[in-house]
């Protein structure tokens, strides 16, 4: 069946993505090293110095993410959310259908793909509003860092000695309080982590075993923008 280029993913589309795979796949490293920081005989210093590394990525990781969210709803074609995400009008037709021809060639995501997007896209925003409060209780780095350094220090005129652990200035009841707040959203952000692990391993099969039944540059249309179709 003859095939032609179709212009599918937009700049802003493709720069997001190759944005996110960076700054996640740099995120999971620092984080299994977070994680395992004993095994590896990580000082002080230097899970301090992993946790900031980490955080900065995850800035850029969550700005990323919400830029893609506003353009999912002022943005064109396929970078509008009703084409991307698995609640569109006749969703449940489609998915339908391509359960019967799952390599049917779809100009953007398929039904299968847009479950995996949704996945993905719900587990991202999770761990980025978890990774800010844990930034703030952890290393004390905004959006909420300077509220939990002035809810634990002992002399609110001296906020500026509260410093990752370390004990000075530090009320440890206060201190105390805040890490039993914090502990649902470790506990979250770390299930997020393995979640978002799993769904990038099962979307980076899918869309191997697509390109490879398919012929449809699925990989490359990510760096170029196009695929390549049947002709209608």
């Amino acid at each position: 069946m003859a095939l032609q280029p179709i212009y599918v993913w937009s700049k802003k589309i493709r720069i997001f993505h190759w944005l996110n795979v960076i700054s996640i796949l740099t995120l999971i490293i620092l984080g299994l090293f977070i994680l395992n920081a004993k095994t590896f005989g990580v000082s002080t210093d230097g899970k301090v110095l992993l946790k900031t590394i980490h955080t900065i990525v995850g800035y850029v990781f969550f700005t990323n993410l919400v830029i893609r969210i506003v353009f999912g709803f002022i943005g064109k074609g396929y970078e509008r959310w009703g084409k991307t995400l698995a609640f569109n009008k006749g969703f449940i037709e489609d998915l339908k259908s391509h359960s019967n021809e799952p390599f049917k060639a779809s100009k953007g995501h398929n039904p299968f793909g847009k479950l995996m997007i949704t996945a993905l896209y719900l587990f991202m925003l999770i761990q980025g509003v978890t990774g800010l409060v844990i930034a703030g209780t952890d290393i004390y780095y905004p959006p909420f860092g300077q509220h939990f350094a002035t809810s634990i220090a002992q002399d609110k005129s001296k906020v500026a000695l509260i410093k990752p652990y370390s004990k000075e200035n530090v009320d440890q009841n206060a201190y105390k309080a805040m890490r039993e707040l914090r502990t649902p959203f470790i506990k979250t952000h770390v299930f997020s982590f393995y979640v978002i692990t799993v769904l990038l391993i099962l979307h980076i099969l899918a869309v191997v075993i697509m390109e490879l039944k398919t012929r449809n540059s699925i990989i490359s249309a990510m760096f170029s923008g196009y695929k390549h179709l049947p002709k209608e």
